[in-house]
């Protein structure tokens, strides 16, 4: 079993990648901190064109893993999404959220959008790209004996719609993010690692891999037996520098993996 691949999602730095000389700074930032990887996130660098962005990361010696769009993009703009995936030489994508408007719909929502999302991957599997469904907490809502995620992997097509599973959004739904690695084991390519912290008033906080609570040995140990290709490092609020963020989480990651060899 190989260890992951670590990557870092830009949504994390969003505030740092608006020009293209922004964007070269914090991907090098990136490789200097030790990570190899990207996930791109198209609403969060709009100005910076597609070409700019695989030259970048080229130069600092980045791969892009994964990418993430809006669904109503998958539904209306599905050959600019395989012209910027080409570009970038990317063979994953991602959607983001499913929109409220399956899941206002209840079980029949989401039993819908299963089967659109399957025919969406079917059509980006003719260009060699991958498709996977990205969690939030509200697809843990039960519809009698199965939650909404549930449902939609399994009235999906595994091989045109596979997994980006959010441990932070999966604990907060109320579910064992290292158990739903497991059971979509060869089904996915791409895992977000985000951990859960307690505030003093008893809130729960995104934080850094390794400062939350997250049983990140259990998660880690499942995503080898899983065949996880690539680990991509996201916080969506940092309570400091989101770069020191992003170090603070590689250094854990790290640290585990030194541990492990020995």
């Amino acid at each position: 079993m190989q260890p992951p691949i670590f990557g870092a999602q830009v949504y994390t730095i969003r505030n740092f990648i608006k020009t293209v000389p922004a964007f070269a700074r914090s991907m090098q930032k990136l490789r200097t901190i030790g990570y190899r990887a990207v996930q791109l996130d198209l609403e969060h660098h709009p100005d910076v064109p597609a070409t700019a962005i695989k030259q970048i990361v080229d130069d600092v010696g980045l791969q892009i893993c994964i990418s993430h769009f809006d669904y109503d993009l998958f539904l209306h703009e599905l050959d600019a999404i395989i012209e910027r995936q080409q570009i970038w030489a990317c063979a994953h994508t991602a959607i983001v959220a499913m929109p409220g408007r399956y899941h206002a719909a209840g079980e029949e929502g989401y039993r819908r959008f299963a089967a659109e999302a399957s025919q969406i991957g079917e059509q980006l599997a003719t260009a060699g790209i991958t498709l996977s469904y990205h969690n939030h907490s509200y697809e843990f809502v039960r519809f009698g004996q199965r939650t909404g995620l549930e449902i939609i992997f399994a009235e999906s097509e595994a091989r045109y719609l596979q997994a980006e599973l959010d441990t932070y959004w999966v604990q907060h739904g109320g579910g064992d993010p290292a158990a739903w690695v497991q059971r979509l084991a060869k089904r996915m390519p791409v895992v977000h690692l985000k951990d859960m912290a307690i505030l003093p008033d008893g809130a729960q906080a995104f934080a850094e891999v390794g400062e939350g609570n997250l049983n990140w040995p259990a998660i880690l140990a499942a995503c080898e037996a899983a065949g996880v290709k690539w680990a991509v490092v996201e916080q969506d609020l940092c309570r400091r520098d989101p770069f020191e963020s992003l170090q603070i989480s590689y250094a854990h990651l790290a640290a585990y993996y030194d541990r492990k060899a020995v």
